[in-house]
C-alpha cells in the first residue's frame, strides 16, 4: 500500500492511470455500460458507485486543462421520459470540489460509445442510476 491513494481504487487502475498519456481518455461505466464490450481494457470496481469512483480517480488524474470540455456525459436518448439525471449534479459538486467547474460535454448515446471505444481503458462500476456514465480526458502533470 502507498499513503494518499485512495483506498477503493485496485492497484491495477492506478498503473493504468500512471500509464496514460495527455489526452488519453479514461470511462467510467454505470452497471448498464457494456464496457466489456468496448475492446479496451476494462477495469472492475464491483460494489462501487460512479460518484465514489470519480472522486477517487480525480484525487490523482488531473483533468486537460487545454480542451473546452475535459469531462462529458451520455445524454439521454430522445424519447425517453428519465428526465436530467440526479447523479450529473454530484458529478458537477465532485467536479467542483477537484478545481473543474467548467459544464461536461454531452454526447448522444452511439457517439459515446464510438469514443468509448477509444478510451484507454473502462471502468466498470456497481452503479445503478441511469445515464451515470462519463468520459474523463486526462491532463499534464505539473
Amino acid at each position: 500500500m502507498l499513503n494518499k491513494i485512495p483506498k477503493i481504487l485496485p492497484p491495477d487502475l492506478v498503473k493504468i492511470m500512471m500509464q496514460m498519456g495527455h489526452g488519453d481518455e479514461l470511462v467510467i461505466g454505470d452497471g448498464n455500460f457494456p464496457c466489456d464490450a468496448m475492446g479496451t481494457r476494462v477495469v472492475r470496481m464491483d460494489g462501487h458507485g460512479v460518484p465514489e469512483i470519480l472522486d477517487a480517480i480525480l484525487e490523482l488524474m488531473p483533468l486537460d486543462p487545454y480542451v473546452e470540455q475535459p469531462t462529458a456525459l451520455m445524454s439521454v436518448v430522445p424519447g425517453d421520459d428519465y428526465g436530467q439525471p440526479a447523479v450529473w449534479q454530484t458529478y458537477q459538486e465532485i467536479l467542483h470540489r477537484h478545481g473543474h467547474d467548467i459544464p461536461s460535454e454531452m454526447v448522444e448515446r452511439f457517439a459515446f460509445y464510438d469514443r468509448a471505444r477509444k478510451a484507454f481503458v473502462c471502468v466498470a462500476s456497481s452503479e445503478v442510476q441511469q445515464y451515470a456514465n462519463i468520459i474523463l480526458k486526462k491532463g499534464i502533470v505539473k
